[in-house]
């Protein structure tokens, strides 16, 4: 499975998985997933339910990703199951 790289926004109500497409050949489909998901319960109790997939391309994936960092948003390690 590819490596995902989390963000949760300031009051912890809303998640973001950036997870590299680990399908490509040579190359030729380097685009990201890009899912959102609404924490449940308690952060860590439960896994987020995931509501919205998207796939873009690195360079945009990489610049919604700064671009949330600078509005707040803050890296979290996944912690559930």
């Amino acid at each position: 499975m590819a490596k995902s790289y989390w963000l949760i926004n300031s009051n912890r109500s809303e998640v973001k998985r950036f997870m590299k497409n680990d399908k490509s050949i040579d190359g030729v489909f380097e685009y990201m997933f890009i899912d959102t998901g609404k924490i449940v319960g308690k952060l860590g109790n439960k896994p987020p339910v995931m509501t919205n997939t998207v796939s873009v391309e690195i360079d945009l994936a990489r610049e919604i990703y700064e671009r949330l960092l600078s509005k707040g948003w803050r890296k979290i390690e996944k912690n559930w199951n």
